[in-house]
């Protein structure tokens, strides 16, 4: 398989890690790498297999698979678990409903929002708006964030990608190392 980076053996099959969430006895499936896929004709692209599998294995029947929405901080489209939407629209519950701050809130999360479904592919059509917010025009970078995942030009994800290691080089003198959990 080539890759930007050189060329790899295709691994036999990518299967997401998932990690316990907090407080409680479950665990969520976390999105990691960078795939690279090409949108056809028609705009759809395939979701990577490994991040289709996390989402289905987070999804609710009568769920839509991923809700996407446009980036506030970077040329990106955001992918949501529709329960990890759920969860970051949780500030607005403790709002006034008829304040300016919750109307901007609602507005900011909900009116730019689209859930998705993809078909027996795997394929998504991605909206106009949020292709033109990305610039995506051929090619895509699918980038696992943790427990979302970002939609990127490629030329744009690898930018980022390089901003953000040397962000958080410079982070992690700033701050202690967390330490290991003792074995009970």
């Amino acid at each position: 398989m080539q890759t930007q980076h050189g060329t790899h053996p295709a691994p036999a099959r990518l299967r997401p890690l998932t990690i316990p969430t907090e407080g409680a006895s479950q665990s969520v499936s976390v999105f990691l790498g960078t795939h690279q896929n090409r949108l056809d004709a028609k705009g759809r692209v395939s979701i990577p297999a490994a991040f289709r599998t996390a989402l289905r294995s987070q999804a609710a029947a009568g769920e839509s698979l991923v809700i996407l929405r446009p980036s506030h901080l970077h040329p990106c489209i955001e992918a949501w678990p529709p329960a990890a939407f759920a969860a970051l629209s949780q500030p607005l519950d403790r709002m006034d409903i008829f304040s300016d701050d919750h109307d901007d809130l609602a507005a900011a999360l909900y009116a730019d929002a689209y859930p998705m479904d993809a078909d027996r592919e795997g394929r998504i059509i991605l909206p106009e708006p949020l292709k033109e917010h990305a610039g995506l025009t051929e090619a895509v970078a699918f980038m696992g964030v943790g427990k979302t995942f970002q939609i990127w030009e490629p030329a744009a994800a690898e930018r980022r990608r390089a901003e953000a290691r040397t962000r958080s080089r410079a982070l992690s003198g700033a701050r202690p190392a967390p330490r290991p959990e003792a074995d009970a």
